[in-house]
C-alpha cells in the first residue's frame, strides 16, 4: 500500500469546485428543494394514500438527499459512485410515483409536468456530478487516498459508471 498526496492547501472558501460539505453542492441544493416538494405532494394525497404512496414518496425523497450526502462523505470512488447512482434511482422513483399521482387524478397535469421538469434538472445535476466524479478518477493524482494496485473495485464502478452514464439523457 501507498499513499497519493497532491501537496498544497485547500481553500476553504466554496467558490468553483472547492467545496467543503455536500450542503455546498448545487446537486444537492436543487434535490433538498425537490424533495420539499415531494413531501407536499404528501400532504395533498387522499387519506387512503397516507400509509402507502405518501410513505414511499417520503421515503424515496429522503433517500435522493441522503445518498447525495452519504456519497459526497465517502473517501473511494467506487463508494461515490455508487451513493449518487442510489440517489438516481430514488429520483426516478419519485418520477414514476408522480406517474401514480397523474394516473390516479391526485394532483393537476401541469403540477405533475412541473415537478417531473424539476427532477429532470436535478438528473442532469446528478449525472453531471458523476461525469465529474468520472473524470476526477482519471486524473486521479488530486485525491489523498491509501491505493491498493491489485484492487480491481475502482476500476468496476468506472465500468458501471460509463455505462450508467451512457444510458442516461444528455444533460
Amino acid at each position: 500500500m501507498s499513499y497519493n498526496v497532491k501537496k498544497g492547501h485547500r481553500g476553504t472558501n466554496c467558490e468553483g469546485n472547492d467545496f467543503r460539505t455536500f450542503e455546498d453542492l448545487e446537486v444537492h441544493q436543487l434535490a433538498r428543494e425537490f424533495r420539499k416538494k415531494m413531501y407536499g405532494v404528501t400532504r395533498q394525497l387522499p387519506d387512503f394514500e397516507k400509509f402507502e404512496l405518501a410513505s414511499q414518496i417520503r421515503r424515496a425523497a429522503m433517500s435522493l438527499t441522503n445518498n447525495i450526502a452519504e456519497g459526497h462523505g465517502r473517501y473511494h470512488f467506487a463508494d461515490q459512485v455508487r451513493f449518487f447512482l442510489g440517489s438516481r434511482g430514488s429520483l426516478q422513483e419519485l418520477v414514476d410515483d408522480l406517474n401514480v399521482c397523474d394516473d390516479e387524478k391526485y394532483l393537476q397535469n401541469d403540477e405533475v409536468a412541473e415537478l417531473k421538469e424539476k427532477a429532470w434538472r436535478v438528473l442532469g445535476l446528478i449525472n453531471g456530478y458523476l461525469r465529474y466524479l468520472r473524470d476526477r478518477k482519471a486524473d486521479d493524482r488530486s485525491t489523498v487516498r491509501e491505493v491498493d494496485y491489485t484492487s480491481t473495485e475502482n476500476d468496476d464502478a468506472l465500468v458501471r459508471l460509463d455505462k450508467g452514464l451512457s444510458f442516461a439523457a444528455p444533460f
